[in-house]
């Protein structure tokens, strides 16, 4: 197996950037298409666990637009072949002082694209080393 062939490290670079941007804006419709529409995709949140696409995507629907915005430190995406990544990323918002976020993403190419099938956010605190 081939690990971080160039072409598909940037596509899914390029995929895991826009789903930051749709993030940061809320722009769910963007947010809802990069995950797989499957019973089998999940998402462990901060503050819930959801399983299937359709409470993934009742959960970004009802989420407030407030204090989205956040900065990411320690992006590191791997692919594995032409078809799997994974995604990891810290992040830090201001409404969270003395907090690190870390997200991980598995993404898998579909006919329709690069896809989100399995994701896990939590919060901890930041770490004194």
């Amino acid at each position: 197996m081939e690990i971080d062939l160039p072409e598909v490290l940037t596509e899914v670079t390029a995929q895991f950037a826009r789903y930051e941007q749709a993030l940061v804006s809320n722009d769910v419709a963007v947010l809802d298409e990069l995950f797989r529409k499957d019973g089998l995709t999940l998402r462990y949140g901060i503050g819930e666990n959801l399983y299937g696409y359709d409470a993934i995507a009742a959960f970004r629907g009802a989420r407030s637009p407030a204090g989205l915005m956040r900065r990411t430190d320690k992006t590191v995406i791997t692919t594995y072949g032409r078809d799997t990544a994974v995604a990891s990323t810290l992040f830090y918002r201001e409404t969270t002082p003395g907090r690190v976020g870390r997200q991980m993403q598995t993404w898998v190419r579909f006919p329709e694209g690069w896809r989100i099938v399995a994701a896990h956010v939590s919060i901890i605190d930041e770490p004194k080393s």
